[in-house]
């Protein structure tokens, strides 16, 4: 059997696909919460340093052309009581410094009073600096008060970081999931491809059914063409069936009138060579009469196991009636057949492919046995099951023989001169198979061979 090329795994390769979507997706999670993180918490920094720059520039109050501005306590107690951070602060009319840090850096103001801001280094540490500007009239005419508030930023740093590691955490926390999910879809997504290859791989080796099981769209066509071939290689194999059996059928009557005429002229003729030319003739009409009617045998045995029939057998009644119907075969040649241990037992299967594939063993047994010879049939039931054992006193098997006995065709070597078809053990070995069972065969321990038929426990 030719081994299909194997590129790569459908399961392997959609998981493949599912992870990398989900590496990529928490990547994505863990920097998208971190940009949330950052700019809610710099919104939030910003919010209460514009706050505070506010509430120092609406304590500045205008007192005889000068300005005076009372610094709230509240303006800059709210930065370093909500995160114990360091708070600078500088106020400037102008370009003239009034009171705070005169080093603060001043982010670029806007002339209509909206808030300004900077994120730099003062006194080594980084900063967060905001501004806020305000047009005020003073004995110069109208100018421009500046109040700058700075916060650092060390709070906000540890906040992200121990959002950077929950951002970590739910980015994993997401990948594992997302790992879970992919074999769990994975799995779900390739179930029917395994229900259908499990469905045709546990049908028998002649079971060419189409499949009719339910398959998603996807499949449908596969299913299609598979199940043409089945219907293509049914019809082939029935025609072939067909053939074979037809073709024995009209070549068994045409031989036995052969065989008669030769009969005829046997017994009439006085001349030795012609008698014996005779015999040779009549033993090959035998020869070819018998494997006509086993190829008959074989192609009604087939067309049965396409359509096995379960029903139950008395199997120890079936061993009694299928040795009586061959008594009087045996006892043609001298032989003793006897059923001599039969165990009651009941058993599913087919009923006629059964007593054929016993009548072949018995008909075997007969056949190569000498004269005198003992055939013992016995059926006995064990915890594996039912086994039914011919027992002959004939010549046996040769050793190096017993695996290639059973296959179509194959005789023993010391079986050429007896007529014969190499198809009985063929056809019983193709039943008891299709019942689950096997074919033993071995010899004697004295002389004689012995072939059983292994059924399984129901």
């Amino acid at each position: 059997m030719t081994t299909p090329i194997a590129q790569g795994s459908i399961r392997r390769r959609l998981m493949l696909s599912l992870l990398a979507s989900a590496a990529v997706l928490a990547i994505v999670v863990y920097f998208v919460v971190q940009s949330v993180a950052r700019q809610v918490a710099q919104e939030s920094q910003d919010n209460v340093l514009t706050a505070s720059a506010l509430s120092i520039l609406d304590s500045a109050r205008l007192s005889g052309g000068d300005i005076s501005i009372d610094l709230p306590y509240s303006a800059l107690s709210m930065l370093d009581s909500i995160s114990d951070e360091r708070v600078f602060y500088a106020i400037r009319l102008e370009d003239d410094f009034l009171s705070g840090y005169a080093d603060l850096p001043e982010p670029t103001g806007d002339p209509n009073g909206t808030s300004s801001f900077l994120s730099t280094t003062f006194l080594g540490v980084d900063v967060r600096v905001v501004m806020v500007q305000r047009r005020m009239s003073t004995n110069s005419g109208r100018s421009v008060l500046k109040v700058s508030v700075a916060q650092t930023l060390s709070g906000q740093k540890q906040s992200l970081a121990r959002i950077s590691r929950t951002s970590m955490g739910i980015g994993s926390g997401f990948f594992l999931v997302s790992v879970l999910l992919a074999v769990l879809i994975s799995r779900s997504t390739i179930r029917p491809l395994n229900r259908l290859t499990g469905s045709v791989s546990r049908r028998g080796p002649k079971d060419l059914r189409p499949v009719a099981a339910p398959v998603p769209s996807e499949m449908v066509p596969l299913v299609a063409s598979l199940n043409s071939f089945m219907r293509r290689l049914q019809q082939s194999l029935m025609r072939s069936e067909d053939f074979i059996a037809e073709a024995a059928h009209r070549v068994r009557t045409p031989l036995a009138i052969v065989r008669t005429k030769a009969e005829v002229a046997q017994r009439k003729s006085d001349d030795p060579e012609t008698r014996k030319a005779l015999r040779e003739m009549i033993r090959a009409v035998d020869d070819s009469s018998r494997t006509a009617g086993q190829l008959l045998d074989h192609a009604m045995v087939t067309f049965r196991l396409d359509h096995l029939v379960r029903e139950e057998i008395n199997l120890h009644r079936l061993v009694e009636d299928t040795v009586e119907r061959m008594r009087p075969t045996s006892e043609l040649k001298d032989i003793t057949l006897e059923a001599t241990e039969v165990e009651p037992t009941v058993i599913k299967g087919d009923h006629i492919l059964v007593q054929n594939a016993l009548h072949n063993l018995l008909d075997n047994a007969v056949k190569y046995s000498p004269p005198g010879a003992e055939i013992d049939v016995a059926l006995t039931v064990g915890d594996n099951g039912a086994t039914i054992s011919v027992k002959d006193t004939g010549p046996g098997f040769q050793l190096d023989e017993l695996d290639d006995i059973p296959k179509r065709f194959a005789r023993g070597a010391n079986t050429q001169d007896i007529v014969g078809s190499g198809l009985g053990l063929t056809i019983a070995t193709e039943v008891i198979e299709a019942h689950g069972g096997t074919l033993k065969i071995s010899n004697n321990t004295g002389d004689g061979a012995c072939v059983s038929l292994l059924f399984p426990s129901p």
